[in-house]
């Protein structure tokens, strides 16, 4: 009896594993990461890879991030007591503006330390994805591409349709403007300059560039990046200890 009691629990501790391992592949698959946070972690990594994708669903052969899965990702991490810190992990050609966004100033709002580091590309809705955090780092190849707002299919050519790209233009502007050390005018003139970029205006920023305009706060990889994220954490409970 004791020996069916013990191949029975056996079975099930098999079967409970296989059922972690499914899932855990399947968020590697879906997420890119081997879990969403479960109390286990102390530093949570959000990679930011390919492609942003909003409301439209992109091809499948396309590197997306999606951002129906970053935000419950957000959610989970700023409700688990045991994560203390976030490392955002990018590599982004840009995306959806709205979502791009969105993820951004998530980001922005969590009350744990996050630390950002662009390692191939932080991309149009990339540049606010990467100052979003609370310091960031860029890679020394790493590149950034600072351009205006452009749209993919109809665009009607009235007044209103002017309006409407400008605004859109202004909220990522004061998001950059707000969450690094780049003043407006000089953002603007980096967006607006024709000799750069084929048949597009804008600049390509690389590694150290992207630093000396005031976009990212250093050039670095990920041992730094994480050096600079547990300070961060130290420091952040230090206030804590201090506060009434």
């Amino acid at each position: 009896m004791s020996d069916e009691r013990e191949n029975r629990d056996n079975r099930d501790k098999s079967e409970t594993k296989n059922e972690v391992e499914n899932k855990e592949l399947q968020n590697i698959k879906e997420l890119g990461v081997p879990n969403i946070p479960k109390g286990r972690d102390r530093i949570q990594i959000l990679p930011i890879i390919g492609q942003i994708e909003g409301h439209g669903v992109l091809p499948p052969q396309t590197k997306t991030t999606k951002y129906e899965h970053v935000i419950p990702q957000l959610i989970t991490i700023e409700n688990d007591s045991s994560v203390e810190g976030i490392l955002v992990v990018l590599n982004t050609v840009g995306g959806d503006v709205e979502a791009g966004l969105a993820i951004s100033e998530m980001i922005r709002s969590l009350s744990k330390p996050t630390v950002s580091l662009v390692i191939g590309g932080g991309h149009s809705i990339g540049v606010p994805l990467a100052t979003s955090s609370d310091y960031s780092f860029i890679s020394p190849t790493a590149t950034m591409i600072v351009h205006p707002v452009r749209m993919n299919g109809l665009v009607i050519g009235v007044p209103q349709t002017f309006e409407y790209f400008n605004k859109m233009q202004e909220r990522i502007n004061d998001f950059v403007v707000r969450t690094s050390k780049i003043n407006k005018d000089r953002l603007k003139g980096l967006m607006l300059q024709t000799d750069e970029l084929l048949n597009d205006m804008g600049t390509i920023l690389i590694g150290k560039q992207a630093v000396e305009e005031g976009l990212i706060d250093e050039v670095g990889g990920i041992s730094d990046a994480l050096r600079k994220l547990e300070e961060l954490i130290q420091q952040n409970k230090s206030e804590g200890e201090k506060r009434p």
